[in-house]
């Protein structure tokens, strides 16, 4: 090391996959995304910390668990619309993970999450990044 003091925060990021349909019914007459259609998501989990807990991690990626078997019970395999509160968008999609994410899980880890980034398609994705808290 040459001496250089660098200050900043650590960011890991974790994905998670399902599949699932949904259709977006207030869309103009014609739009593909009307009828009812699948994707095959990715859903990223980005979170941040000030410090490293022991053994030197933001966050321990098992105690992400829980996001998984909410995808798993919730999500995965089933129609979008049928399922969540909101209208079936990417960008709804990552707003309501990232709230339910910081009431059910956040609260017992050591990281704070900084965004959700929802991908229906390879080349295409919708992120809710949260204030800075």
């Amino acid at each position: 090391m040459n001496g250089v003091i660098v200050s900043g925060r650590h960011r890991i990021g974790k994905v998670f996959r399902f599949e699932a349909a949904h259709f977006l019914p207030d869309l103009p007459e014609g739009h593909q995304c009307a009828r009812m259609h699948g994707h095959s998501y990715a859903v990223e989990f980005v979170l941040i910390g000030n410090r490293l807990v022991e053994p030197g991690f933001v966050t321990d990626f098992g105690d992400l668990a829980p996001v998984k078997k909410l995808i798993d019970s919730t999500l995965d395999h089933r129609v979008l619309n049928d399922v969540l509160p909101v209208a079936p968008t990417s960008e709804n999609l990552a707003a309501w993970l990232a709230a339910w994410f910081v009431e059910h899980v956040e609260p017992s880890l050591p990281g704070r999450l900084a965004s959700v980034r929802v991908s229906e398609t390879a080349s295409s994705w919708a992120e809710f990044a949260l204030e800075e808290r």
